[in-house]
């Protein structure tokens, strides 16, 4: 948590994270990570830092040539504000458009999905999207990688037993 100038702690995340999609991880493999900006009103920015945003089921999208977030929940700020938004409304993402072209074709070359991974401020206290182009896992490969995630857990705990 975030300290004020009191030494008072406060809920708000000054830079860190402030959603994740952990599902994403485990559904997809994750070939390439971006980092993108995000069209965000006031209100929306302050629910954020009160970290209680939802990215699910959320996916990023083509609409009009540019690159938006769909689904992604972001509930209204309950701070005594006055203007309204929609929770889950589609919001701009802001790339270069050398990475739009680049990750749109991707998209329809290899079939491949745009995932948001998580949602953080960076040290200049704005508001980005990681990004993952990722394709889709099948049963029996999110059966290995959990496997694959319990035996690196065992040996990590049996490695600390020993010494």
């Amino acid at each position: 948590m975030a300290e004020k100038k009191g030494g008072k702690k406060s809920g708000l995340i000054a830079h860190g994270i402030a959603a994740q999609n952990r599902k994403a991880r485990f559904n997809y493999t994750i070939k390439e990570t971006i980092e993108a900006g995000i069209v965000l009103r006031g209100p929306e920015v302050k629910s954020l830092r009160h970290g209680r945003a939802t990215l699910t089921e959320a996916w990023a999208g083509e609409r009009a040539g540019e690159l938006f977030l769909f689904n992604a929940y972001i509930p209204e700020y309950q701070g005594g504000v006055l203007s309204r938004f929609e929770p889950r409304a589609p919001r701009k993402l802001l790339l270069h458009r050398k990475q739009v072209r680049e990750l749109l074709g991707a998209v329809t070359r290899q079939g491949a999905t745009l995932v948001p991974l998580q949602i953080h401020f960076n040290d200049r206290g704005r508001a980005k999207v990681l990004l993952g182009l990722a394709e889709g896992r099948k049963k029996e490969d999110k059966r290995q990688a959990a496997a694959e995630r319990d035996w690196q857990r065992d040996k990590a705990r049996l490695m600390r037993a020993k010494g």
